[in-house]
């Protein structure tokens, strides 16, 4: 099967080729959440209905520059075949957009996924942010300064728990003419690091990356929990011995879970938080 895998990954998008084994389950693509937009989201459901599902929003990775939603049907068809509704939004991106334009895309998913996860099978009042790289940073900073969340009309206590995977939480001073460009001024990035607001009204974490990640320092995962456990909230820590980047993401992919124990870990942390069985222990 390895053999058989690698081959194609060498012949065509490993990206193309992850989404093209993903689980058959319940989508609908390119679900409007924002009426002052055009960005849509796709809706990951389980195939059997278990009343309580929890509900995980989905923010990609890309530098806050690449990436699209449908890249990672692989990650929303994996987790909803273990009973979990997945939502997928796209936010703006550099050049068109900069900070803190991204966030205030990002609330208004979390707006909708409280007012609509129920028509698709989850209950909002379980509801989790999850996110991979830059992504992480979007869904922990979305989570941690509720700036966001009140100019969306989001009420407090929206979120039951935050996963980052692979994610840059501490990573001033900016050396990249591009994060600069995204960022803004300098006396504007602190607003940009979702360490700076932590505070113990913060939701459960689940933190995870690979000690071989050279895109995003694993020190930032290090600190961050640090941090959140200083003010008294419930941290997990995952270190994957000599995992890189991108794999903590591919490993939600049925065929790459061997790579990384990430999904399973993701899917004890959901299951922990949300005390539902709807949650199916993953292999």
């Amino acid at each position: 099967m390895l053999l058989l895998l690698m081959s194609f990954l060498a012949a065509c998008s490993p990206v193309a080729v992850l989404n093209a084994l993903a689980p058959r389950t319940t989508v609908t693509e390119a679900v409007a959440f924002d009426e002052h937009s055009t960005l849509a989201a796709d809706v990951y459901a389980p195939a059997q209905a278990c009343a309580g599902a929890p509900v995980v929003l989905f923010f990609y990775g890309g530098g806050w520059e690449a990436g699209e939603r449908a890249m990672y049907r692989f990650l929303g068809a994996a987790l909803a075949a273990k009973g979990v509704v997945v939502i997928i939004p796209d936010y703006r991106l550099w050049p068109e957009a900069r900070f803190p334009a991204f966030m205030e895309d990002a609330a208004a998913a979390l707006r909708w996924t409280k007012a609509h996860a129920a028509e698709y099978g989850g209950d909002p009042g379980r509801l989790f942010l999850m996110g991979h790289s830059a992504g992480a940073q979007i869904a922990t900073l979305l989570a941690l300064d509720l700036r966001y969340q009140r100019a969306a009309g989001v009420a407090p206590g929206a979120v039951s728990g935050v996963i980052g995977i692979s994610g840059p939480y501490d990573f001033l001073p900016l050396t990249s003419p591009t994060l600069r460009a995204i960022f803004g001024p300098e006396d504007a990035w602190p607003e940009s690091q979702p360490i700076r607001f932590v505070t113990p009204a913060a939701p459960p974490m689940m933190l995870a990356t690979g000690t071989g990640d050279t895109t995003v320092d694993p020190a930032n995962t290090t600190r961050m929990a640090a941090r959140l456990r200083e003010a008294g909230v419930p941290v997990t820590e995952h270190y994957y011995e000599g995992v890189g980047h991108s794999t903590t993401a591919g490993a939600f992919a049925g065929a790459l879970t061997f790579l990384a124990p990430v999904r399973r870990d993701a899917l004890d942390f959901i299951a922990a938080q949300s005390s539902t069985a709807c949650v199916r222990a993953a292999e």
